[in-house]
Parts: structure tokens; C-alpha cells; sequence
């Protein structure tokens, strides 16, 4: 007679193996957890349509330049990922971001301080906007919506204060930072160092987590699966890099933002303080009787937005060698919101992660960088990134949906 424990027994090896691994991801996603999968298909089907209207789009130039236009929107992009797991928004990181950008041109061009001082001061900044976001609303209980819309308005008009007579500050070509964001690439050798790196972390952290969840009794990936998914990150990250090193090779300034993202999803996926945000984006009032400090979640993410987008900022005007006061305008916030969301971080908070804001923000650059190479008006581009958003919105209502149909079933 088959027990219980037999079942489970036999589930747990039945999961076991490449087999299981497939098997798990069919079933999560019948189960509406669709995780990254609409964006990487989607991303796919750009990137075949836009190759097929223009052979130019995949080569090895365009795309160097592809990966360091989405490095500074990406990290923005990060920032938006925090807020919106806990169920919030911050509208002001365009406005943050053109601020910092500000105060770094004017502490640094201007007044004539040490570049690194500038940058920790807009840093700083940025930090201290997001600690006021999260006073007005942990206190007071004002919207997130309300509050960001606030400080849309309001840092907009400090960063034209800031720049005042000056309007366009220049930053010099020959300092670091302007060479870092664009003349910096990493060595081939380092690059595939990098690589391995990757790959054996990788495996490393998942045989790890693998050992924390058989001591538990639960399902878990086996040593071949994740040496072959290690083995397959490898072969990806090394053709990257060879195709790459074509040109130019891989920007130091999307290796900070791929670093940045890194540390992000260790946070958020292996510590305590990451899983406090999936919990009280999932259900606050759950959280905060499981003995979560909601209000110091709430202030940690706000804190962290902002400040990845006073970073954002930094990087976007060092890739311009300029600060202006459209710079962090026009649609810098929007593009930032949008590649959150289409990296499958839900609007309703709860589930997403840091690699999202990677995945959304190439799919943002990739339809710009594609419908600049055909010569077609911002407009097109405006629509079809609209358009796309939209799809990803109508997803994750969809997958929400059948989650919770499949829960109560």
C-alpha cells in the first residue's frame, strides 16, 4: 500500500534531473507563474523581426551600443523593480535622475570639487528622497502615486534652479567618469574571466540552495541539472563576449549595471530583507502580523528607488557628457516604469525580480535602436513601445488571474 510519504517521496525524484526541471517549469506556468518567459519570447520576436527589416540591427556595433544606452535607464529601471514589489510606483524618477545629474555638473564643472565628491553628494541626494517619500507615506499615509507626482513637478523645477543661467553644463572628456560611461571596455581576457566567474557562482549558489531544500524535505534541483545550466550560462556569456569583441567589446558601464542587478537578486532572493518585500507585497496586513516591520520595508525600498535613479542620472550624463535642463525629461520615467513592467514585475506587487529590469529595459532599447536604424519617426516608436507595455500589463493580469483560480482550485 502506497503512504503518503511514499508519494511525496516519489514526487521529489520525479522532480529530480532535467526532466523534473522541464516538468516544474511547465507546471508553474499552468499555474499562471509565468516568470520570464513572455519576455524572453518576446524579445526573441523582436529581435527576428527587426534583424529581418534590417541585417544592421544584430551586428556586433549596434549591439555595443545597445548595451550601453540601456545601462543608465536600466539601473532607473532597477530602482522602479523595488517599489513595485511592494505594490508601490515612484513617477519622479526622471525628475531624480536629471537632478542628480544636475548637482554633480554643477559641484564638479562649477565649483570645481573632486569628482567623486560630486557624485556622493548626488548620490546622497537621492537617498534623501526616497527617505522623504517614505516619511510622507508611512506617517501620513499619502499615495506613493500622489507623492512621486509631487516630486515629478517639484524636482523638476530644483534641477532648472540648480543649472539656472547656465543651462548646459559640458563635463569634461577627459575625466574618468566621461571615460568610464564612454570609452572604457573590459579586456578580452577579463571578459571571459568574467564569464567563468558567472558560470561557477551559478552553480555554486544553486547547489547551495538545492542543499538547503533536500534538509527540508522539498523538491530540488539535481548536480546534473544545474551543471548543465551552468554549462549553458557559460556557452551563452562566451559567445556574448566573442561577438562582442568584434568591435568594441563589453561597456564597464553595463558591467556595473549587470553587477548592480546581481547583487540585487541576491538581496531580494536570498535574504531576509528580500523576503519581507515579496511578503508585504503580497499581502501587508499578512506581513505585519508575521512580525514584518512594513513601515522600515516601505522606507527601504523607496530609499533604494531613488537612489538608483540619482545613479541613473550620474551614468546618463556622463554617457552625454552633458547636463541639461531636459535632462531625466521627456521619456526617460516612462521608458524606466515600462521596462519594469515588461520585465514581468507585476503592478500589483508581490512577484518580479532584479533581472527583469535587464530583460525590460534591452526590449525598450532594442525597439528604439531597431526603429531609429529604419529611419522611422519617434512616434512609431512611442506606439509600439506603448503597445508593448500594454501586452505585458494584459500578461500579467491574465497570469494573475489564473494563479488565482488555480489556488482556490
Amino acid at each position: 500500500m502506497t503512504t503518503t510519504t511514499d508519494r511525496q517521496d516519489e514526487r521529489l525524484q520525479s522532480r529530480d534531473g532535467l526532466r523534473g526541471a522541464l516538468t516544474d517549469v511547465v507546471e508553474r506556468a499552468r499555474g499562471g507563474d509565468l516568470g520570464m518567459i513572455p519576455v524572453v519570447v518576446g524579445l526573441i520576436v523582436i529581435w527576428t523581426v527587426l534583424q529581418i527589416l534590417n541585417p544592421v540591427f544584430l551586428s556586433s556595433a549596434n549591439l555595443v551600443n545597445l548595451t550601453l544606452e540601456s545601462a543608465a535607464v536600466g539601473v532607473i529601471a532597477l530602482g522602479i523593480v523595488c517599489v513595485l514589489l511592494v505594490g508601490q510606483i515612484d513617477l519622479s524618477v526622471g525628475s531624480v535622475s536629471g537632478l542628480s545629474g544636475a548637482v554633480l555638473a554643477v559641484l564638479f564643472v562649477v565649483k570645481g570639487l573632486p569628482v567623486w565628491l560630486a557624485i556622493l553628494a548626488a548620490v546622497v541626494l537621492g537617498a534623501v528622497v526616497g527617505w522623504l517619500y517614505a516619511q510622507l507615506f508611512n506617517r501620513f499615509g499619502v499615495p506613493s502615486f500622489v507623492i512621486t507626482l509631487a516630486g515629478l513637478l517639484g524636482f523638476l523645477g530644483l534641477q532648472l534652479y540648480v543649472l539656472g543661467t547656465n543651462g548646459s553644463i559640458n563635463l569634461p572628456f577627459d575625466s574618468g567618469l566621461v571615460s568610464f560611461a564612454q570609452f572604457s571596455f573590459v579586456p578580452d581576457w577579463l571578459s571571459y574571466t568574467l564569464a567563468v566567474v558567472a558560470s561557477a557562482a551559478l552553480f555554486v549558489s544553486g547547489y547551495l540552495h538545492a542543499r538547503e531544500r533536500r534538509k527540508a524535505g522539498l523538491s530540488a534541483r539535481s548536480v546534473t541539472t544545474l551543471a548543465v545550466r551552468s554549462a549553458a550560462l557559460l556557452v551563452a556569456l562566451g559567445f556574448v563576449v566573442w561577438y562582442l569583441g568584434q568591435t568594441r567589446g563589453v561597456g564597464w558601464m553595463f558591467v556595473f549595471f549587470v553587477a548592480l542587478v546581481l547583487v540585487m537578486h541576491y538581496l531580494l532572493s536570498r535574504t531576509k530583507w528580500g523576503r519581507s518585500v515579496y511578503a508585504v507585497g503580497g499581502n501587508v496586513e499578512a506581513a505585519r502580523r508575521a512580525g514584518i516591520n512594513v513601515k522600515t520595508v516601505f522606507t527601504s525600498v523607496f530609499v533604494l528607488c531613488s537612489t538608483f535613479a540619482a545613479v541613473g542620472g550620474i551614468m546618463a550624463a556622463a554617457r552625454l557628457a552633458a547636463v541639461n535642463p531636459s535632462s531625466g525629461g521627456g521619456d526617460v520615467n516612462l521608458n524606466a516604469i515600462a521596462a519594469a513592467v515588461i520585465g514581468g514585475t507585476s503592478l500589483f506587487g508581490g512577484r518580479g525580480s532584479a533581472f527583469g529590469a535587464l530583460l525590460g529595459v534591452v526590449v525598450i532599447q532594442s525597439i528604439s535602436s531597431g526603429l531609429t536604424l529604419l529611419n522611422l519617426d519617434s512616434s512609431i516608436r512611442f506606439m509600439v513601445t506603448g503597445a508593448v507595455l500594454l501586452l505585458a500589463v494584459v500578461v500579467d493580469s491574465v497570469s494573475r488571474r489564473s494563479r488565482t483560480s488555480h489556488g482556490r482550485a
